[in-house]
């Protein structure tokens, strides 16, 4: 009985679909603890600050701020390495190959934040909020994608990752220019020198993933007290790791594939479980149809179709691209009701852009209607797009069974 077990689980954490699915069970049960007898522990427990010691550097955050600043902080290291790498040897490194998840993506960002823009124009306390909507979280729109088996084809996944890839580029490039607070140039100074020493390992092709780790943290914690957000430091920190090293070794697709369990089925979860967590009490239609969780809702569900569909229909149009083999427009249309799946990554933008309670409970209800509405909708559209049988074009096999992405 227990071995059957096991087996079982362990053949659900096989699966794509797995931290899709695990991310929806989280965020359902912070909404349940959220409006139980048991909010006031869950809101108390994620508000109790944890101090620590990091060499001569005292930390003193409240929990949640370290899941938000500490954890996601791998999370965005993990989001690093995986943009490296499709940039270097994968989905990316070709204009033939980007062209199209380029212009597409590039439509997904802009018109989701210019229709929250446009809602929220005479509401000035909530423009800081724009880039919210711009946001897509591939771990649920692949998990919603692997739902579908083998009728997907090899393609529209290969795609829909591109996309992703670049959405998290341009978030990345968001939070750094327009989330920072004011900076300590000191601070700076000091994690410049220690990405220097990091960018040395690389090029020496270091295979060993220890200094790119200890120095990762000596970084993280100058990133903290810059003014910069501390979760940068992750990214940059990813970008010192090389592809291949010396003996043969490929240290990046190595910590890459280490850090995806740990990210997708703990890092994620505990994020989505920290933040999703809204009380519902007085929620209403008016609550919904208020200009920040309209604005929010209507940015990722309606500015994702347009800005995708409309950006890939003129590359295509004009003759500067074209559709990859088996992807039809219809397939495509329901790809960007996936990507108007916004959770993690516009969760974490909120965070960023407002301090006042209420506003980041207006922030949730958005993201999670406009998430959950999109993400049906893309389902069902999706199904009946797709060939009633699998798709014939297995050409990359291990890229089929590749864990989906955690960001």
């Amino acid at each position: 009985m227990f071995s059957t077990t096991t087996r079982m689980l362990q053949d659900f954490l096989k699966k794509e679909s797995a931290g899709g699915i695990i991310l929806i069970a989280v965020a359902a049960l912070a909404l349940i603890v959220a409006n139980s007898p048991l909010a006031d522990d869950y809101f108390g427990v994620l508000g109790l600050p944890v101090v620590a010691g990091i060499g001569d550097a005292v930390i003193n955050k409240s929990l949640l701020l370290w899941i938000n600043d500490g954890l996601m902080a791998i999370f965005f290291f993990l989001v690093g390495l995986e943009v490296k790498r499709e940039a270097l040897i994968g989905q990316l490194n070709t204009w033939n190959k980007a062209s199209l998840p380029l212009f597409a993506a590039l439509g997904g960002f802009a018109i989701p934040a210019l229709i929250f823009v446009g809602i929220n124009l005479d509401y000035s306390e909530n423009l800081n909020g724009w880039a919210i909507p711009a946001a897509t979280d591939i771990a649920f729109a692949l998990g919603v994608l692997a739902l579908l088996g083998p009728r997907v084809p090899v393609a529209l996944k290969a795609l829909l990752l591109a996309i992703a890839v670049i959405d998290d580029i341009m978030a990345v490039s968001v939070i750094a220019i327009f989330y920072t607070e004011e900076t300590s140039v000191t601070m700076l100074l000091w994690a410049a020198g220690t990405l220097a020493i990091m960018a040395l390992f690389g090029r020496a092709k270091v295979a060993s993933s220890v200094p790119y780790v200890v120095l990762g943290v000596v970084l993280w914690v100058f990133v903290l007290n810059s003014g910069v957000h501390a979760t940068l430091a992750g990214v940059a920190a990813a970008m010192c790791v090389p592809i291949a090293a010396k003996g043969g070794e490929r240290p990046l697709e190595r910590m890459e594939h280490a850090l995806h369990p740990y990210v997708a089925f703990l890092i994620i979860p505990i994020f989505g479980f920290a933040n999703a967590g809204v009380s519902l009490t007085g929620v209403g239609v008016d609550t919904l149809l208020a200009p920040l969780p309209l604005g929010i809702a209507l940015g990722l569900l309606i500015g994702k179709q347009v800005g995708i569909v409309g950006f890939a229909w003129l590359v295509v149009k004009t003759g500067m691209t074209s559709l990859p083999p088996q992807v039809t427009w219809r397939q495509i249309h329901a790809l960007s009701l996936l990507a108007a799946i916004g959770f993690t990554m516009s969760l974490f933008i909120g965070n960023l852009a407002f301090e006042d309670a209420a506003m980041v409970d207006a922030v949730k209800i958005g993201v999670l209607a406009g998430s959950l509405v999109s993400a049906i909708a893309g389902y069902l559209m999706l199904r009946s797009a797709l060939p009633k049988t699998a798709a014939e074009d297995r050409s990359d096999p291990e890229e089929e069974a590749e864990p989906a992405r955690a960001s």
